[in-house]
């Protein structure tokens, strides 16, 4: 009894305490009070598209909106052909078909938050990835009405850690506060990386990855701490990576 106490203090200690400080900081900060007030738009991140002709992939998120940007951000991916004059943006939305293409500017402030660049890929590499990530968008499986559900998921961060995991050649993972992202689309319990992430959920409520990309992180009710070993750096609950 005393140590399944001492493992309950510790797990409130490592998931609680950090959603306590997450909600503090949100709190002294300003927010817009309503979708209509929010600025939604370029953030000016990307390059104009009809001057720089490479081809282009961009995995973007910002904070979310309301009080769930406390704990939260909202991931979408940028996609552009060699050559484009414009760029293409998918993610996932509450309302409606799920999966939105330009239903926003590609690299807008989302809720008045601006976004940042999770990871990014230019010119030839680029070029030979686009057409797998526009087919793993297509047969996303929860692109139907009705299908999205904020928590656990699947909702926008189940999007794109879903083509995360379909293109393996994208190197990188969410942020650890993307809640959502492990939830694995059509609810399955495992999913293995070829180059060597594991990854195993029950409906994105509790589970645990390892592996090069996500180092190792152990997520409960969507909140992950973790440890990324290859960009040496510590995953909070609720307020993300802190390191290299």
């Amino acid at each position: 009894m005393r140590l399944f106490k001492r493992i309950a203090m510790l797990i409130l200690a490592i998931y609680l305490l950090p959603g306590l400080a997450a909600a503090g900081l949100w709190a002294t900060t300003t927010h817009p009070k309503s979708y209509r007030e929010a600025n939604w738009t370029s953030s000016q991140m990307l390059p104009d598209a009809a001057t720089d002709r490479d081809a282009r992939i961009v995995i973007f998120a910002a904070n979310t909106g309301g009080f769930k940007g406390a704990f939260a951000v909202h991931s979408w991916i940028v996609l552009k052909q060699a050559g484009a004059r414009g760029y293409d943006r998918y993610d996932v939305m509450g309302w409606g078909m799920p999966v939105r293409r330009n239903g926003f500017p590609p690299d807008g402030n989302w809720y008045s938050n601006q976004p940042h660049v999770v990871w990014q890929l230019t010119g030839k590499d680029a070029e030979a990835l686009i057409p797998k990530i526009e087919a793993a968008i297509d047969n996303y499986p929860h692109n139907v009405r009705g299908s999205y559900r904020l928590w656990p998921g699947p909702n926008s961060n189940t999007f794109v850690a879903s083509i995360l995991r379909a293109v393996p050649e994208i190197d990188a993972v969410l942020p650890s506060n993307a809640v959502g992202r492990d939830y694995l689309a059509n609810g399955r319990f495992y999913s293995y990386d070829p180059n060597g992430d594991v990854h195993v959920t029950l409906f994105g409520l509790v589970g645990f990855s390892a592996g090069v990309k996500s180092g190792f992180e152990m997520h409960i009710l969507g909140l992950v701490a973790g440890l990324d070993f290859r960009h040496p750096g510590v995953k909070v609950p609720a307020l993300g990576r802190f390191g290299v």
